[in-house]
């Protein structure tokens, strides 16, 4: 059986997760966090970092690494776009979310709200959370805005792709922070966002995601 390593909140756990599910391919999720990861988890992936992945036949760390190991493995259907051009557009999106996006949505705004209090104990950088929202967050949503065609379900080709998951798994964690796209500054991004949550995919997982917060919550 495949097993994902890490846990449901990590928006790169999450890209594996739906790159899975769109593919059709059964797996298993082994919770691991990180930062309590010991040396076996190590010995998958050597910088302590989720998700890791193994099946019969290897183990790999990394969400982009993994996910272009399923696509050669299993290439159908397809989750790269086969044009030069697009496919070098779909990992630029991806590297967006991963370089781009994530260090707002997830790292400022999901921790601080979210995992500071809730995980950590801590009380929420009010200061940082109100910079990646009202400085950090709008330009990076002017491009998206800028990108997407009128009423657009795809960033890149008009086909849904591993730029779409690799974009939008950074705001299921803005959505668990409680921040939504302002569908009057960027009407695109909104419908997009809303488009994309809404597949079974990823419904599944922020469903199950949302369950486990209100679990927290009821235990704290």
């Amino acid at each position: 059986m495949r097993t994902v390593y890490g846990v449901n909140a990590s928006p790169f756990v999450r890209k594996v997760r739906v790159f899975l599910a769109e593919k059709n391919l059964p797996y298993q999720l082994e919770p691991v966090m990180p930062f309590k990861a010991g040396a076996e988890f190590r010995q998958i992936s050597p910088l302590g970092r989720i998700p890791a992945y193994r099946d019969e036949k290897c183990t790999l760390a990394d969400s982009s690494v993994i996910c272009a190991y399923l696509e050669r493995t299993h290439p159908e259907p397809a989750l790269y776009p086969s044009d030069p051009y697009d496919y070098a557009r779909a990992l630029w999106f991806e590297e967006y979310g991963d370089g781009g996006l994530n260090p707002v949505l997830t790292v400022t705004i999901f921790r601080q709200k979210i995992m500071m209090p809730a995980v950590f104990r801590q009380p929420t950088d009010e200061a940082a959370v109100q910079k990646a929202l009202t400085q950090d967050m709008l330009p990076m949503f002017d491009y998206l805005e800028s990108q997407l065609d009128d009423g657009g379900t795809a960033l890149v080709g008009r086909q849904f792709s591993i730029a779409d998951i690799g974009v939008a798994t950074h705001f299921v964690n803005l959505r668990h922070a409680g921040v939504g796209v302002d569908v009057q500054r960027w009407p695109k991004l909104a419908s997009y966002i809303a488009s994309v949550h809404a597949r079974p995919s990823f419904k599944a997982v922020i469903e199950e995601e949302e369950a486990s917060f209100k679990a927290m919550a009821k235990g704290s």
